[in-house]
């Protein structure tokens, strides 16, 4: 079977919805855009089963063993004969033993957008800030209970006085101790807490430790910039709990008086560092929302800006359409990668196919194959500048992959220590989610979610099949709404008050 087809046509103008979408001349199914009844004829083919919304049907004779083919590329294997017409889901297919090699598309640039600038808080080090949060930070679970106390009492007894900044956000967590003090885990652990504690979203930084932990206090020195804005201290060493919280509360006040004389100024684009994720996938994500959220990338990207992709399982067997895009060194490192939780997973008897989930199964998704085609259309067509470990620093500009796993908070607080000042999070099923202090806007894939979930969707995706919005428009609205968002106007999540939860370091290695 081909590895390579034409790019798939959406959003065409159309009087009506259509009924199903065959998204490439080499695709061996079509997905229904509505519920389909047996008996009804599509592409071709006379249905010989019920096709729920977002599955797919087969438009031609699959074999038992054969590639089943979506999106130009091996998706899944027929694990018995399929007819055209019948459904194909996880009762006929499988993994497949291989997956496609060569890409479709090749790295492409955007043209330049129309707007190039956002307002933003201009830091000492020369980075931009979307929110002025203070960071109350623990460096163990131990100390996370105080933390929230503290940070619970600053916004109560504080935040009147300040209304210069957003808020004081504790992150927190439930590793520092118990573990290995070197190796995998450990580093990963103080390169997140390291990229929060010089994260320009916040305006200040307070962390907290109990005193005894692995995860010792004096690892993290207040860098230049912050140095008037930096305090630390441990619990044991100020009296105990109640203690803590009136030490940090004294600690705080010259920060948040600071703090709150920051004032957001005209910034270009090119300051802008946006993680993206996608989480409760369906059958239309790789054909709205992410491929319109990898429109948005491109002019992120064209206007100078950065834009993360991650979720490691989340891109296994469409990890070549990203290494065709990127230098020999960089499609090392993503091969790296994957060898890396080939073996990581084994040692820990699971598989790369454990994914998806039932939700997303329930939506239309079958395999990791299925899921990881989708997933990867976020990226856009830029090239790809640079391959990135978890929470490391992003050293430069443009399209970048950052290695994570596929579980969404712990891949976005990577993404927000790498330096990530945004996300945005396309979603089919339903997410509730925000990553203080990054703003996270969230992407309907459908229509129908938009309309049942509006206190947590800020963008619409599904009018690219509903009503023939071509992605490039659709990409330009989100784009819009991302600077937006970047200068100011609050996303569904902040509304409601995300993110005080979701700071979720991976947690690689033994617990001691």
């Amino acid at each position: 079977m081909t590895d390579t087809a034409t790019p798939p046509v959406l959003g065409k103008s159309s009087a009506a919805r259509p009924a199903t979408m065959h998204l490439s001349p080499a695709d061996t199914v079509a997905i229904a855009l509505r519920p389909l009844v047996a008996g009804e004829v599509h592409e071709g083919v006379t249905l010989a089963d019920d096709v729920p919304l977002g599955h797919k049907f087969a438009v031609v004779p699959i074999p038992r063993g054969a590639a089943v083919v979506k999106y130009g590329q091996i998706m899944a294997e027929a694990k018995a004969d399929i007819a055209p017409g019948q459904h194909v889901h996880v009762h006929n297919i499988g993994m497949a033993e291989e997956h496609s090699h060569a890409a479709s598309h090749t790295g492409t640039i955007h043209a330049l957008p129309e707007r190039t600038t956002f307002e933003g808080y201009l830091r000492p080090d020369g980075r931009v800030g979307t929110r002025n949060f203070i960071g109350i930070l623990a460096s163990v679970n131990c100390s996370s209970t105080v933390c929230g106390a503290i940070a619970d009492a600053a916004n109560r007894t504080l935040l009147p006085k300040y209304p210069g900044i957003d808020g004081f956000a504790p992150i927190v967590h439930d590793q520092g101790c118990g573990m290995a003090n070197q190796g995998e885990g450990f580093d990963a652990l103080v390169r997140t807490l390291k990229g929060y504690r010089d994260h320009p979203n916040f305006g200040g930084v307070l962390i907290v430790g109990l005193g005894c932990e692995v995860n010792q206090l004096t690892l993290y020195k207040p860098t230049e910039w912050t140095r008037e804005r930096f305090h630390t201290f441990n619990i044991q060493e100020v009296g105990g709990s109640a203690s803590a919280v009136r030490r940090a509360l004294e600690l705080l006040e010259p920060i948040a008086a600071a703090a709150s004389q920051d004032r957001r100024t005209t910034q270009p684009v090119s300051k802008l560092v946006l993680g993206m994720q996608c989480g409760g996938s369906d059958g239309f994500s790789g054909i709205t929302a992410n491929p319109a959220l990898g429109v948005a990338s491109d002019m992120l990207v064209a206007a100078g800006g950065t834009s993360i992709l991650s979720e490691t399982p989340e891109i296994f067997g469409a990890e070549h359409l990203l290494i065709a895009r990127g230098s020999p060194q960089t499609g090392a490192k993503i091969n790296a990668m994957i060898e890396w939780w080939r073996d990581y997973t084994e040692k820990n008897n699971a598989s790369l196919d454990n994914n998806p989930s039932p939700g997303n199964k329930k939506g239309g998704l079958t395999t990791i194959l299925e899921k990881s085609l989708g997933a990867v259309a976020k990226g856009g067509l830029s090239p790809l500048a640079g391959a990135f470990a978890y929470a490391e620093r992003i050293d430069t500009t443009g399209f970048v992959y950052m290695d994570s796993p596929g579980y969404d908070p712990v891949a976005a607080t990577g993404q927000v220590a790498s330096g990530a000042n945004l996300i945005a999070f396309t979603t089919g099923r339903g997410s509730c989610f925000g990553a203080k202090p990054a703003p996270s806007i969230k992407l309907a894939s459908n229509s129908t979610l938009f309309r049942q979930m509006p206190e947590d969707i800020d963008i619409d995706c599904g009018v690219v099949v509903d009503e023939g919005v071509s992605l490039e428009e659709m990409g330009t609205r989100i784009y819009d709404l991302l600077l937006d968002t970047a200068s100011g106007k609050r996303s569904k999540s902040e509304e409601f008050g995300y993110g005080d939860n979701e700071f979720v370091p991976w947690k690689i290695g033994a617990v001691l």
